[in-house]
């Protein structure tokens, strides 16, 4: 695998049976992902862009095909491996959250480095000032009930980026946010992207958020309909332009 490729996926095949017959959803999907690039996949419901997401991300196994983050073949790892992977290269934001009800903020932020046996002082320096960078320094010791939406997406994000993960995927991060909560969060996702130099693949329905990323990928009943680039694209212009 080229060294600049962090993610690639080969004929990925996902089915389900529905009743007496086989469902596909996603049907021989194909392509590679940059390291440090920004990558939004869209499409609208039912056309596989949050089954391929979990494939991905090691979440699922697929029918047919291979997914290859970095050099690791996932989609044939087992559990225990997925989960190392998990713990130590990948990050999650979820649209509904998934906080740890029985933590508080600062608590539901140190749980991935926690599992690694970091000492728990230097976990809570790291879950501190990324709180702080996400405006939560007044609610580290709020509980996620005590949180609005968006106070909860920001602990997400601050969980999200606390191990320094390789790639980091977002499925529908806005989607339970008003617009001006939304904005904001994308503007702390996209900072804190840049400051760690993380790739970042976000599903999405918003075409703006998916805009704002390096390339968009949209699918349509579980094939890949376009594969955009929009800095090849960009440099392409310019030396036309020339």
């Amino acid at each position: 695998m080229d060294k600049n490729i962090i993610l690639r996926v080969s004929d990925l095949t996902k089915t389900f049976k529905s009743g007496s017959k086989m469902l596909t959803v996603l049907d021989n999907v194909s392509f590679s992902i940059e390291q440090g690039t920004s990558c939004a996949i869209i499409g609208p419901s039912g056309s596989g862009k949050t089954t391929l997401l979990g494939l991905c991300a090691g979440l699922d196994k697929p029918t047919s095909g291979s997914v290859f983050l970095k050099e690791s073949p996932i989609s044939s790892l087992d559990e225990r491996e997925l989960s190392k992977i998990r713990n130590e290269q990948i990050g999650f934001v979820f649209q509904s959250f998934q906080l740890i009800p029985t933590l508080t903020a600062l608590e539901n932020v140190m749980v991935p480095v926690e599992l690694r046996g970091v000492p728990y002082n230097k976990v809570e320096t790291l879950a501190l000032d990324l709180l702080e960078q996400v405006g939560l320094k007044d609610r580290v010791h709020h509980y996620p009930t005590q949180l609005s939406g968006g106070e909860q997406q920001r602990v997400g994000l601050a969980r999200a980026f606390i191990h320094k993960p390789d790639i980091l995927f977002a499925d529908e991060p806005t989607g339970n946010l008003d617009s001006e909560t939304g904005a904001q969060i994308e503007e702390l996702l996209f900072d804190l992207n840049k400051q760690q130099g993380t790739t970042l693949i976000i599903v999405t329905h918003d075409r703006e958020l998916a805009e704002r990323c390096d390339r968009i990928i949209e699918m349509k009943s579980g094939e890949l309909l376009s594969d955009t680039n929009k800095t090849e694209s960009s440099v392409n212009a310019e030396m036309d332009l020339a």
